[in-house]
């Protein structure tokens, strides 16, 4: 059978490139799917994930004004779309104009959509009135052109609650690692990782530290995604008088490593899509702390189990949490070890065999 995904890019290090180079890694490899993958503008060149030899790349060249640009995007995925002949076409774009893609594909073949962010990232930072009206017109409009699709795909229970739609199933992004190796939890240290941004609340996550490090000076929190100046997180660093206990780094690829030297894990998050991260950092034994953001963190922790879920946006409240597993080793690796149990759930041998019945229901 083949699949054709089509995506903005490969070469980032964004939470939806690590999931697609897993997910069509493993069935191309594992379940012997032909994968073709198409991006945009030679972003599938110096990638920084690993994607399987046997992945297919294809690029379209897509420039000028927003009328060139649409053009050439459509001309382009015709012409790949047209040599592939793919069984099913797989759209993992968070951009409104994926919305519009049956219309111009359709008649090639069964169509998926992924979904990978909540609807709410539509709204942005400090929306003010017109902001919210432009964005609830997107939400009213996504909800229509959603049904031309075979399937559209979220990955939470959570965010299925967003959209009202027939065709809608969920289906969890596939773990990128599970290692043998067991973090010992004994290292002073905290870890959070995702880009600088408004949604990951890093600002939030800074403020909720200065609580925690004046009864523990001893420990450290470890900040690992990409640098925004915009976020301004150095200065608040400065201005909360933290900046021995915070540690910023740019994304490394091996991560794992730093879950491993971690013993607890994070998330801050205002919102999310599904929370790639803490089942990463649980996969290698870690317990987690996390804000029950929209959506994703309470689809993923049992709460008291092997993490702590804080009501959205309490500072003080995930202070508390991290300072308590801090304080009770017992109690960390207790959790710990049940993280590195219940996260089985998300191995890509469950998730992509899921996949695995989806498309073969679709063309049969």
């Amino acid at each position: 059978m083949k699949l054709l995904y089509i995506t903005n890019g490969l070469n980032g290090a964004g939470g939806l490139e690590r999931v697609l180079s897993i997910k069509a890694s493993f069935l191309a490899d594992k379940l012997d799917y032909e994968v073709h993958i198409v991006s945009l503008n030679n972003s599938c060149t110096n990638l920084f994930y690993n994607f399987s030899a046997n992945i297919i790349l294809h690029d379209i060249a897509v420039t000028g004004n927003p009328f060139s640009y649409v053009k050439a995007y459509i001309s382009g995925l015709k012409k790949v779309v047209a040599k592939v002949k793919p069984d099913i076409i797989l759209v993992c774009d968070d951009g409104l104009k994926a919305f519009f893609l049956p219309f111009f594909l359709k008649k090639y073949g069964k169509m998926i959509y992924e979904r990978h962010v909540s609807k709410t990232i539509s709204i942005g930072k400090n929306p003010n009135l017109l902001k919210k009206i432009i964005a609830n017109f997107q939400f009213l409009l996504m909800d229509i052109l959603a049904k031309k699709y075979d399937k559209f795909v979220v990955l939470t229970q959570e965010n299925h609650k967003e959209w009202r739609l027939k065709n809608l199933i969920v289906l969890s992004n596939p773990l990128s690692f599970y290692p043998i190796e067991v973090a010992t939890l004994d290292n002073k240290k905290v870890i959070a990782v995702g880009k600088q941004s408004h949604q990951k609340g890093y600002d939030l996550l800074l403020k909720s530290w200065k609580k925690v490090i004046e009864k523990h000076q001893d420990w450290h929190l470890e900040i690992y995604g990409k640098f925004d100046a915009k976020e301004n997180l150095n200065a608040i660093t400065n201005d909360l008088d933290i900046t021995n206990n915070v540690h910023f780094f740019e994304p490394v690829k091996n991560i794992q490593e730093k879950y491993l030297e971690a013993s607890i894990y994070v998330m801050s998050s205002r919102y999310e899509g599904f929370g790639m991260v803490l089942i990463e950092a649980m996969a290698c034994g870690v317990p987690c702390v996390s804000f029950n953001c929209p959506f994703g963190p309470s689809d993923i922790i049992k709460n008291k189990e092997d993490g702590f879920l804080v009501e959205n946006g309490d500072v003080n409240e995930l202070a508390n949490k991290i300072r308590t597993i801090i304080e009770n080793e017992n109690l960390r690796k207790q959790m710990g070890n049940h993280a590195k149990e219940n996260v089985k759930r998300f191995l890509p041998e469950v998730i992509c065999k899921q996949w695995d019945d989806l498309f073969k229901s679709m063309t049969k």
